[in-house]
């Protein structure tokens, strides 16, 4: 959509999935999609055409619930999260811009929704919608910065933006006191 102009759809996808993460390629004009019930991330032209899957496999489907979530762009890699396998995913575009073999970068965080990098290579936060945003290190351990004490109630994003971080509380299983919490990230 363009500033004043109105929205149109670019792409059909499955009526009964559930487009979750989006990432844009700026250099390849590429979109990236999660979708959290199929379990896969699609791939189209930025001005529009025909999603086709881009990749899928077992560690992007879901379990119980939902499955391939969060979505980032990162160093010639494509991020996502499955919220079902608390695990960060990375898959490397090759030079074709093809898939390549998806890797677990981190697992243990039940209820793993959206992410952000803090700057540093690899390192990321991570919003849980089980009211913690974790600090994910780039061998995979993690350490919860964030909790209910701080504010949070099921945060579904995180938005870094040079030292401030941003957490969207949504309060959607409380339905109570919604709000933005701002963090300093330490460098």
């Amino acid at each position: 959509m363009r500033p004043g102009g109105r929205p149109h759809r670019i792409a059909a996808l499955p009526a009964d999935g559930l487009p979750n993460g989006l990432a844009l390629d700026q250099q390849a004009k590429m979109l990236y999609v999660t979708d959290s019930v199929h379990g896969v991330i699609y791939r189209l032209p930025a001005h529009g055409g025909k999603a086709t899957v881009w990749a899928n496999g077992t560690q992007l489907e879901p379990t119980t619930f939902a499955g391939a979530n969060g979505l980032k762009l990162h160093n010639r890699s494509v991020w996502a999260t499955n919220l079902d396998r608390g695990t960060v995913l990375r898959i490397p575009v090759t030079a074709t811009g093809t898939a390549g073999r998806i890797q677990v970068r981190a697992t243990g965080m039940p209820s793993i929704d959206d992410f952000a990098f803090t700057g540093h290579g690899d390192t990321l936060l991570a919003a849980r919608d089980d009211n913690q945003v974790d600090l994910v290190r780039p061998d995979g351990t993690h350490t919860t910065v964030l909790t209910p004490a701080d504010g949070l109630q099921t945060p579904t994003s995180v938005a870094v933006r040079g030292s401030k971080v941003y957490v969207p509380s949504a309060a959607y299983l409380t339905g109570k006191d919604p709000n933005l919490l701002i963090a300093h990230l330490d460098r």
